[in-house]
């Protein structure tokens, strides 16, 4: 999960998801989660498709749909809160595929942690418009006391820019998505360069 972590959002991109997972892909990006909330299951099922065949090298993860995960053959999903249980989800997946949570509390983290997710959206880190039902945002307090508490993977999300994300990184974060950042540019291969770029440093920074 180290690195830019890659989330569609057909609202706000310029060019479309196809097009921007293919940019993500090239950027080096190595998690693209595909988010729809608008289109019907036949819909996303035959846009994942065409997004599944862009991910080379990279894993690719359905929000919330189970069914659309199984019907692509995605590599996994990511369930926020009100979503399907992690057990159910679980279930029905197998125990190959890779399963992440969306948590607002040190809490939610300690129990998506004991139940085995495989990595951990920390949300809304700062304000966004990105995710309207984001709720308040937490600041980077919550990502350090999870960071101290659980040793899972941490993707930050919601508000992240340019100018917090070292910020954001320094706080603990494995990985962090700055959708608004990224799709709404008419670069996205090089906005997203610049998120990796301060990952690259900071793996430099430490040896």
């Amino acid at each position: 999960m180290k690195g830019y972590y890659f989330i569609t959002d057909t609202r706000l991109s310029r060019a479309g998801n196809a097009n921007d997972v293919a940019q993500a892909v090239a950027a080096g990006v190595r998690v693209v989660q595909y988010r729809e909330k608008e289109a019907d299951t036949p819909a996303m099922i035959e846009e994942a498709r065409i997004l599944r065949r862009l991910c080379r090298g990279a894993l690719f993860l359905i929000n919330d749909r189970v069914e659309v995960a199984l019907a692509v053959e995605a590599d996994g999903v990511h369930l926020g809160q009100e979503d399907l249980h992690y057990s159910e989800a679980r279930r029905l997946l197998g125990p190959g595929k890779i399963i992440g949570i969306t948590v607002n509390t040190v809490a939610q983290a300690i129990e998506a942690a004991q139940l085995g997710a495989d990595y951990l959206g920390v949300s809304p880190i700062f304000a966004t418009r990105t995710k309207p039902d984001a709720g308040e945002p937490a600041g980077l307090a919550l990502l350090r006391e999870i960071r101290a508490r659980v040793r899972l993977p941490l993707v930050a999300i919601g508000g992240i820019t340019l100018d917090n994300a070292p910020a954001v990184i320094q706080a603990g974060a494995d990985g962090l998505c700055a959708i608004s950042a990224v799709v709404t540019k008419p670069d996205v291969r090089g906005a997203i360069a610049y998120f990796q770029r301060l990952f690259k440093d900071g793996y430099d920074a430490e040896g």
